[in-house]
């Protein structure tokens, strides 16, 4: 569990500070671009009331706090799964990520009404048009890791 712990502490601070670095260090607006390593790496900003891509942006306020009372529901689900059943260091820091990502996400909702987004990646050709954080990043890499390492206890698979 001090695996989980620690890497929910490193996903949450690592979101935070680099949404403070863009909004006051940056002192990037909403709209504004910033090309960090084009086209791979750049900054847009932009807030998000919704979900992934944008979607449920223009639901109504009581949405808001919907989604922040189902981040700590999934984070508190997810502790007392690692409670109980994982077992490999991996997947606790998996787990671990994706708690730290939904609480840093949950608290921009909290302080600001939308998720900070800033973060553009397109290459190759294909232009990408959304926008994102470091604590999706997170989520996404603790549910990949979840996913790929699973190591559930009560996944018993005897005939």
């Amino acid at each position: 569990m001090r695996v989980l712990a620690l890497s929910a502490l490193f996903a949450f601070v690592t979101d935070q500070l680099s949404k403070l670095y863009v909004m006051f260090g940056l002192q990037m607006q909403v709209g504004d671009e910033l090309e960090v390593l084009p086209p791979l790496v750049v900054f847009k900003f932009g807030w998000n009331p919704g979900i992934n891509f944008g979607l449920f942006g223009n639901s109504p306020e009581f949405a808001r706090w919907i989604l922040i009372a189902l981040a700590l529901g999934i984070s508190a689900f997810l502790v007392w799964w690692a409670n109980r059943s994982l077992t490999r260091t991996i997947t606790f820091a998996g787990a671990g990520l994706i708690i730290g990502g939904a609480i840093a996400n949950a608290l921009d909702r909290v302080l600001y009404g939308a998720v900070a987004d800033f973060l553009n990646m397109s290459c190759c050709g294909i232009s990408n048009p959304y926008i994102f954080n470091i604590a999706d990043i997170w989520i996404f890499a603790g549910a990949f890791a979840l996913i790929i390492f699973n190591d559930d206890k009560s996944d018993n698979n005897t005939t």
